[in-house]
């Protein structure tokens, strides 16, 4: 019979499923992260608990918080666990199952005692995973977009800021004020030099409030690049009925997650660290070329596979990847356009890393979906496609395949797939993007005048003309036509 997940649970649960060594009642908050997701929670999380495990570094145990509704779904399910998460690994040659305990309190969602738990001093890291397209970034210039309704409302009213950057900034405030050290902030979301973005974002709402403060933020407050790295599929009535049946547990939000992990690190934290390095965290002097690395081969590849696998009908991604149609663009994309955007970094391998992209796709027992994928493209596009056209497009190069993924998307965006089944609408610009889209059907360039995603790109005549050609081949030719065309290029 499965057993309610909570800590005095814990001694009955059976040998398969390993559960924290230590005393969780000693342990002390050191982080606040935003965001407890299923990411955060699969990668950070089992970090610290492996950590934990090794019995050190008890004072730096996770404090969670949020600012969305979803948050405090979240929470409810966590304090009846008392925070404690069972986490999977899809391992093909057999599940392994661990509950996780380097949480220690969840604040409830509210601006005020949020910004209170942030000021405490003994948080030294505010780490957040607010999604990519959570940071106000301006499409057309890549900055921060000062003009956006949260930003303008934070603005109107910094002492009840409703964004998690206004928040950040008025807890900073209190601690500068109290003669406090300042907490670093962490970004854990899959988005370029990730560090530097959170700080624009910060700093240009700071100097929208007080330019005087902006500057001190800026001069003392770190922000360190990272990037991280573990598929990890939503939780749906799968995963809790898998953790129920094999392991026992009755746990209401499980995760479940690939094998692997990854997070490669700036090592710039000046109130201190965990010292993640003990449990396989990397900490280097510039993440740039490893975040780019897996933004282009691994973030860009799942984008190139999303639309033509759910056009053609595929759920699954591993059932996708043995469609030879697939799983052959994508390896010729990646291999003909992507990869020679990258500078060499030393000791790594692009081609085994590639390979071990596909074998990490291909897996069964991820259960990962296309829909999951296909997920907001208007705010992913733009992080994990559109920089490494950019640079192409910079070095003379060829983007025939590149410019054929902004088609296969903008052919999604029709939300009819080639069979004629409507597609489920997954983006927050929905219907602005369905507008392009069609007006593409005789116009293709119309697609690009989406300013607000591509920014200047549908000026470039290049590129215009290139995914004029891709779209005309997905209409006249069809999905699976035109993608053995490029292949067999």
């Amino acid at each position: 019979m499965a057993i309610n997940l909570n800590s005095a649970a814990l001694a009955e649960l059976g040998d398969n499923v390993a559960t924290p060594n230590y005393d969780r009642s000693a342990l002390t908050c050191g982080i606040l992260h935003v965001g407890i997701g299923n990411f955060h929670r699969a990668h950070m999380a089992v970090y610290l608990d492996r950590l934990f495990a090794l019995g050190r570094d008890h004072d730096w145990a996770i404090q969670g918080a949020g600012v969305r509704q979803g948050d405090a779904r979240m929470r409810d399910i966590l304090s009846e666990q008392d925070w404690l998460t069972t986490v999977v690994e899809l391992e093909p040659s057999g599940l392994t199952a661990q509950v996780i305990g380097s949480m220690a309190d969840f604040v409830e969602i509210c601006p005020d005692k949020t910004v209170a738990a942030m000021a405490n001093p003994q948080i030294k890291i505010v780490s957040t995973t607010i999604t990519e397209g959570g940071y106000y970034v301006d499409a057309l210039t890549d900055g921060f977009d000062g003009n956006h309704p949260d930003i303008l409302a934070d603005v109107e009213n910094p002492d009840s800021p409703s964004t998690v950057f206004g928040m950040i900034l008025k807890a900073l405030r209190i601690r500068r004020d109290a003669g406090d050290q300042p907490f670093t902030v962490m970004s854990c979301d899959n988005l370029p030099e990730n560090g530097h973005v959170a700080k624009q974002t910060v700093v240009g709402l700071a100097k929208l409030m007080d330019p005087d403060f902006a500057d001190w933020v800026e001069a003392n407050v770190a922000f360190p690049n990272s990037m991280v790295d573990c598929i990890t599929p939503a939780t749906s009535e799968r995963e809790r009925h898998l953790v129920r049946d094999k392991f026992g547990i009755c746990d209401a939000a499980p995760v479940a997650c690939e094998p692997f992990r990854q997070w490669v690190l700036e090592d710039n934290f000046p109130q201190g660290r965990p010292a993640l390095e003990a449990v396989g965290a990397e900490f280097v002097s510039d993440v740039a070329k490893y975040e780019l690395m897996k933004l282009r081969i691994l973030n860009g590849g799942h984008a190139a596979i999303a639309y033509p696998s759910a056009l053609l009908g595929h759920h699954f991604v591993h059932d996708a990847m043995a469609d030879p149609l697939i799983s052959g663009w994508l390896d010729a994309l990646e291999q003909r356009e992507v990869i020679p955007t990258l500078e060499p970094i030393d000791g790594v391998d692009y081609q085994k890393y590639r390979e071990t992209i596909i074998e990490r796709f291909s897996n069964p027992e991820v259960g990962d979906t296309i829909p999951r994928l296909c997920l907001d493209g208007s705010n992913r596009q733009p992080k994990f496609i559109l920089p490494t056209l950019r640079d192409a497009l910079e070095n003379g190069a060829d983007v025939y395949g590149l410019a054929l993924e902004v088609a296969l998307w903008c052919r999604y965006c029709t939300r009819v797939d080639e069979a004629g089944n409507v597609i489920e609408p997954n983006d927050d610009n929905h219907v602005a993007l369905k507008e392009y889209a069609d007006a593409a059907k005789d116009r293709p360039a119309a697609f690009l005048e989406n300013t607000a995603v591509f920014g200047d790109l549908g000026q470039n005549e290049t590129f215009v003309a290139e995914f004029t050609k891709a779209l005309n081949s997905l209409y006249e030719n069809g999905v699976a036509a035109t993608l053995t065309a490029y292949i067999n290029a």
